[in-house]
């Protein structure tokens, strides 16, 4: 096509898969749309498949200039490439042809610190900016994601329309809003991705526990997932683990998920996650226990070695009530998962006040109830526990979740004694439980710390019953102290 012709609604660079299943969502939504990617036959490859999926209003471009023109101003222009250095290179090269007014939306997972940096630059060149959180991975991109903009409000003004027919779309709307400003919209991406670290970490290990304590089967454990998933726990990730438990192994016997190599890959949001939350004294201990679990399942040829020179430790494995025992795990699963949620939306509140973001805790849970990972039908209780109580300092102090938990914690306290009797490792079940019995105590040994730390380095310490900062000379007094008791015998 003539380059001069202005016919696209927007346009869409770097076509990987996500970057060709979003574009081919827009276009069946009705809005015509211009794709480039640097390599060409990436091009072709969309605009077939385009052409294929209903010859949807899709044209390919394979030069910056060629594309960005054919674009009715104000442009509007989604980059889906690597984040860091990629998509610097790609906003330098899409930029040289747009015009004030015009903006940049970047769809990938990128620290939200480069955003901020890019928000500048883009501004000093008359541009507007968004970096928008997309989750859902490739299927949620052809067929509707969760979508989190953030940056320019005018910007996101100029596309609403658009995103808000591409997103998933739940019972309370689409599922996109403006976030807020500067990076705030990979930051709350960031967020969700290590709550979904900790969700699958929560899922792995009550699966450890059913095949390994309660001797399940895989059948049993589909079974089980199924019936969970109609249940409190609905939500892609334990249907998905369902379905995975029911895949026979075409090369081989049984089933295939007993033929994966136990080692878990990750990008690194979790560990953003982990760095903020120590950066911003959030306590994240579920999120961080799923991060050390990665790291360990990496330490595949030491972790043999390991299970040769412990091979004499065999646990407490004592008879176990399936029936109860499953009952047990769903409960304790679901409490830790309340623990986890805490932990995220806590870090999502420390950062938001910490750069003014005002961000609206009840509106990110409505739009991760569809088309993202971590949808599930829990959502829509976070959702109303931050409508009744948009100040609510924690999720577990929510009148309906508390309650929720006191009626659990039995369960879940006899799942994680079972559990660590039987040498199988909870860490994240474990750390949510910990979390818990830490925040509901009015009194810590932490007195004990700031003694420590006022006697080795004059830190002070403050008083329960008199205001004020005071220093003690621990060890004198003990000493003197000790005498007397010597003096007394």
């Amino acid at each position: 096509m003539e380059a001069s012709a202005a016919v696209s609604r927007i346009g869409l660079a770097g076509l990987a898969v996500m970057g060709q299943n979003l574009a081919l969502n827009i276009a069946e939504k009705g809005f015509p749309i211009s794709v480039y990617n640097r390599t060409i036959s990436k091009v072709d490859e969309t605009v077939d498949r385009a052409q294929n999926e209903g010859q949807l209003p899709l044209t390919g471009h394979y030069n910056p200039k060629d594309f960005v023109l054919s674009l009715k101003k104000p442009r509007s222009v989604i980059i889906l490439v690597k984040a860091g250095a990629p998509v610097d290179q790609t906003i330098e090269a899409l930029s040289a042809h747009m015009e004030p007014g015009d903006t940049i939306i970047d769809g990938g997972n990128e620290w939200y610190e480069n955003t901020e940096r890019r928000i500048i630059e883009a501004k000093s060149n008359g541009l507007l900016y968004l970096g928008m959180g997309v989750s859902g991975g490739e299927e949620g991109a052809r067929n509707g994601p969760s979508l989190m903009p953030g940056g320019s409000q005018q910007a996101y003004g100029n596309v609403q329309d658009i995103m808000e027919k591409v997103a998933a779309q739940v019972e309370d709307g689409p599922c996109v809003t403006y976030i807020g400003e500067g990076g705030s919209g990979n930051f709350v991406k960031m967020v969700h991705n290590g709550i979904e670290y900790g969700d699958m970490q929560l899922i792995s290990e009550a699966y450890d526990v059913l095949k390994n304590v309660g001797g399940l089967s895989n059948e049993e454990l589909a079974e089980i997932f199924d019936e969970w998933n109609r249940g409190e726990l609905e939500s892609f990730l334990i249907e998905i683990t369902a379905d995975i438990f029911k895949v026979k192994d075409e090369g081989g016997e049984g089933e295939l998920v007993d033929k994966v190599l136990d080692k878990t890959g990750m990008k690194g949001t979790g560990k953003w996650t982990v760095q903020q939350a120590a950066e911003l004294s959030v306590a994240v201990p579920t999120i961080a226990a799923s991060l050390d679990g990665r790291f360990l399942s990496g330490l595949k040829e030491e972790r043999e070695a390991a299970s040769e020179v412990y091979s004499g430790i065999v646990g407490v494995k004592s008879s176990v009530d399936k029936k109860r025992l499953i009952d047990d795990v769903r409960q304790a699963l679901y409490a830790s998962k309340i623990c986890s949620y805490a932990q995220g939306m806590n870090l999502l509140r420390a950062k938001s006040d910490e750069k003014g973001w005002n961000l609206n805790f009840g509106e990110l849970a409505r739009i991760w109830k569809g088309g993202c990972i971590i949808r599930a039908v829990f959502l829509d209780r976070i959702k109303i526990a931050y409508q009744r109580n948009p100040n609510l300092a924690s999720l577990l102090v929510d009148p309906d979740f508390a309650r929720e938990m006191v009626q659990r914690e039995k369960a879940w306290r006899r799942v994680v004694g079972l559990a660590i009797a039987a040498g199988v490792s909870i860490p994240g079940m474990c750390a949510s439980l910990s979390y818990f019995d830490t925040y509901r105590r009015a009194r810590l040994p932490a007195n004990l710390v700031q003694a420590q730390r006022d006697l080795f380095g004059a830190h002070t310490y403050e008083r329960v019953d008199r205001p004020g900062a005071f220093h003690t000379e621990w060890t004198k007094l003990a000493r003197k102290s000790g005498s007397r008791v010597a003096a007394l015998k």
